[in-house]
């Protein structure tokens, strides 16, 4: 609570309606992100994280980064070219790993993770992965969500060649496991809204080189 209170003092904090915006990170750095603040607290026996997002880049980064101080890797998405394209999810440390079927991220990208105890769902642009690992675990009550940068211990140990170099918007949490369909929905239109992080009311604070942006939809849906 006293974090809080000194950075809404200080000007640091910000809420702000994000919708048709974005957060532009436009070079590779150790000391540029965006921290957010969620809307509620844990723990999470189950979650859902949706973004939109488009990077150039080749090499490994990550997309959000969720810590407590004794799990580095709470709930984590990273995106690892290796001799093929993957994201990797970790819950608690946790590693699951989903093979990817030739996404080009140079263009825009929908991407959703859905995190249940029965298994996980990614969703990117249409294509669906399953897992049908059980989770019998939870996620933090107190969590630092950091995206840009991999937080490789609570809220620091970024290094630039694991950064996040491309731009980011309409990124929502949930505290629940979204379904194929809300995710299909979360495809179609930007209206949806998580109830731990809402990028409609976003509570964030930004480091380093950080832009903000306007951001139109580049498949707008038409009417019949």
């Amino acid at each position: 609570m006293w974090l809080w209170m000194m950075l809404w003092v200080s000007g640091a904090l910000s809420q702000e309606n994000m919708r048709e915006k974005l957060f532009s990170f436009p070079e590779e750095s150790n000391t540029s992100y965006v921290q957010i603040f969620p809307d509620r607290k844990g723990p999470f026996t189950e979650a859902s994280v949706c973004m939109r997002f488009r990077s150039d880049v080749t090499r490994e980064y990550s997309l959000f980064s969720l810590a407590d101080p004794s799990y580095p890797y709470d709930f984590l998405l990273y995106y690892y070219p290796v001799s093929s394209q993957q994201i990797l999810l970790y819950v608690r440390n946790t590693q699951e790993t989903f093979n990817l079927q030739d996404d080009n991220f140079a263009e825009w990208t929908s991407l959703c993770v859905s995190w249940r105890s029965s298994g996980l769902v990614l969703f990117i642009n249409g294509k669906t992965y399953k897992d049908d690992k059980t989770w019998t675990t939870e996620i933090s009550a107190d969590p630092i969500i950091i995206i840009g940068q991999l937080q490789q211990s609570y809220g620091r140990g970024f290094f630039k060649s694991q950064s996040f170099v491309g731009e980011m918007t309409d990124v929502n949490m949930w505290d629940k496991a979204l379904t194929d369909e809300d995710m299909m929905d979360y495809f179609a239109d930007e209206e949806m809204s998580g109830n731990i992080i809402d990028w409609k009311a976003l509570k964030f604070t930004d480091f380093g080189n950080v832009d903000i942006l306007p951001y139109s939809d580049p498949y707008p849906c038409e009417a019949i």
